[in-house]
């Protein structure tokens, strides 16, 4: 399977040396569920996409620090290719960014959160098990990063994974396209990294708590399975 992979970010460059970037850490993670997997990288922020969506057998968007509803050009460009893809029931998984992406370039609403930032290793609970979720799990432990949410989700949405924070953290729209608004790719310890980076804007009482809650295992493994899963069906 030949795997787009559409990278929305960049490691912050004080970051680098430690945790290198975000093509590192993806293809870190998905040597591990599947050393078969053919990887091409493609960089959304200098609108790099594919040019024939059947380059790839399926798409992963990645996480960003801009927000969805940012007007920047790569960001209108990007959200065209998911309709593109869906059009096409081209498979296509976004995490983070592009689970809200997803969201909002299928007609649904996306907004900052008044609940605030969502930085921590957050519980999720399975509304649907699905036959793909192999390994199962009821529950999952994932790393998150934001303050955007989908508020509204589009037409044709199932909602599959949730929690009090955050109520559409795994959507799957109609049979091919699929959003998970936790990172599975981050790792513990690149998370605590961006927290003591963010640590003004985010505040001490979001710092401890986010800090503390990092001392919980992630199904990081697991949840990567899951996404590979559902592009292979």
């Amino acid at each position: 399977m030949k795997l787009g992979i559409i990278i929305c970010d960049q490691v912050r460059q004080q970051l680098q040396p430690e945790f290198g970037d975000y093509r590192a850490m993806f293809a870190n993670l998905l040597r591990q569920v599947d050393d078969r997997l053919e990887l091409e990288f493609f960089s959304a922020i200098n609108l790099e996409l594919p040019d024939d969506i059947d380059a790839c057998d399926g798409y992963i968007i990645s996480g960003s620090r801009w927000g969805v509803n940012d007007d920047l050009a790569w960001i209108r460009q990007l959200e065209q290719f998911i309709q593109q893809l869906y059009l096409a029931n081209k498979g296509l998984v976004g995490i983070c960014f592009g689970h809200q992406l997803i969201g909002k370039a299928l007609g649904g609403l996306v907004e900052k959160s008044a609940k605030g930032w969502g930085v921590c290793v957050a519980l999720n609970q399975v509304s649907q098990l699905q036959p793909w979720m192999i390994p199962v799990q009821n529950r999952l432990n994932l790393v998150v990063s934001h303050q955007d949410q989908i508020i509204d989700p589009p037409p044709r949405t199932r909602v599959l994974l949730g929690n009090e924070f955050c109520p559409y953290a795994m959507i799957q729209v109609g049979a091919h396209t699929l959003g998970i608004q936790g990172h599975p790719e981050f790792s513990r310890q690149y998370s605590q990294a961006l927290i003591n980076c963010r640590k003004e804007q985010l505040g001490a009482s979001v710092v401890a708590i986010a800090s503390h809650s990092l001392s919980h295992q992630v199904d990081d493994v697991v949840v990567m399975t899951w996404l590979i899963n559902f592009l292979k069906q």
